[in-house]
């Protein structure tokens, strides 16, 4: 909790360092007054918006003030996107006019007056103004490209040839639906188009891997009926993942059994398909039942709750591994098949191997291989930030065959 708070202390300071870069730029400006006052206006946004969304958390009739989504991407996107480096070159040329005036009251030299044309003083006005407004435009205009996006998924289908898998389950089908987050980004018609693509697969499996809600456990409501509406042949199952846990662990785990939806929590369950016995297993977020949401943090949690999982593995059976965190297939020992989200497909990426995705992951989107075993990442179907680059959201339709 200290760390997230000064994390929040860094970026309300941020916004009060960058507000007053900017009134200095306007001053003496044409129109300084009233462009100064609609800068001010931006940082006066930001700030309270922040505000806002965290107190959101703790106080929920709060949260009506921003449950507009453009108010809110503009929100995220400026402190956790444009802030950051913005703010760097702030402080530099800050650092920077300190030791230039630094070093003339060392030397005891005056600047000689430099000569400017009309030409010299408009192009120096004008730089000023785009300086102070690059924030509001900059943020304006990440918020414009991302909207559309929180309503686009792709399906993405996959054929995966595996020699464990026994001849009566050759073409098995999985839908692989993951990182829903229904919550302050996904709601309304991009749940319609979700369970709407689900559904038209006709899969054989639904197989969900964690962060089925956002954050606040009042959307669970609205995730459970969306999944008790997906259709299989032979049923729907979940894993947790860290963001189910973040607002009250317990009441997730207790809403969504008592809605009927399988959740695997450290658990194993059999399915016989073509006379043949699938073991799902599903990964517990961390170690314990401590249900913490930082609780797998590292790989050495995860270590520790597949261990316990492992005690339930049925080497009679075919199995597939129900995990969030990608890394769980480091020590899937023996299991065939894993499936995972979490990474969001690295959620800003430059390429598909360039970005965050391999800056915090092992294994951040598609399939990966060790020998038999496989693994299938999803990029997730919904959002807890509002930009995406280079890993749009999906559903991964996948087709096991027989090596």
């Amino acid at each position: 909790m200290g760390f997230f708070a000064t994390i929040i202390a860094i970026l309300i300071a941020g916004d009060f360092i960058i507000s007053w870069c900017a009134d200095r730029l306007l001053r003496g400006t044409p129109h300084a007054r009233w462009s100064r006052a609609v800068v001010g206006s931006f940082f006066l946004f930001q700030i309270a918006g922040l505000v806002l969304v965290l107190s959101s958390r703790v106080q929920p009739s709060l949260a009506h003030f921003i449950s507009a989504k453009p108010i809110t991407a503009a929100i995220y996107l400026w402190h956790l996107t444009l802030l950051p480096p913005l703010l760097i070159l702030c402080l530099a040329g800050l650092c920077w006019r300190a030791v230039l005036f630094g070093g003339k009251r060392l030397t005891g030299r005056k600047a000689a007056p430099v000569k400017r044309t009309e030409n010299d003083v408009t192009r120096r006005t004008f730089l000023r103004v785009a300086a102070a407004a690059a924030p509001a435009v900059l943020t304006l205009g990440a918020t414009a490209i991302s909207l559309p996006q929180l309503n686009r998924l792709r399906l993405r289908r996959l054929t995966l040839r595996l020699p464990q898998l026994p001849l009566a389950l050759d073409g098995l089908t999985i839908a692989h639906v993951t990182d829903v987050h229904v919550g302050r980004f996904t709601s309304g018609p991009v749940l319609d188009t979700i369970l709407r693509t689900t559904n038209s697969l006709a899969a054989d499996l639904v197989i969900l891997t964690g962060d089925l809600i956002n954050y606040e456990i009042r959307d669970l409501p609205v995730a459970l009926d969306l999944v008790s509406r997906m259709q299989s042949r032979y049923g729907v199952f979940m894993c947790e993942g860290n963001h189910d846990l973040m607002d009250d662990a317990a009441a997730f785990g207790a809403q969504t059994r008592a809605a009927g939806v399988r959740l695997l929590v450290n658990e194993a369950e059999q399915v016989q398909i073509g006379g043949e016995a699938i073991q799902l297993l599903g990964l517990q977020w961390g170690l314990g039942r401590t249900h913490s949401p930082q609780a797998a943090r590292g790989d050495a949690p995860i270590a520790a709750s597949m261990q316990a999982l492992l005690q339930e593995t049925d080497p009679t059976a075919f199995r597939i591994l129900l995990a969030h965190h990608p890394h769980a297939f480091d020590h899937a020992t023996d299991i065939p098949l894993t499936l995972a989200g979490h990474t969001h497909g690295g959620q800003l990426m430059l390429n598909s191997d360039a970005g965050f995705g391999p800056l915090l992951f092992r294994y951040w989107s598609g399939v990966y291989t060790r020998g038999d075993q496989h693994l299938v990442v999803s990029n997730g179907t919904g959002n807890w930030f509002p930009l995406r680059t280079a890993a749009p959201a999906e559903i991964i339709h996948i087709t096991l065959r027989k090596a």
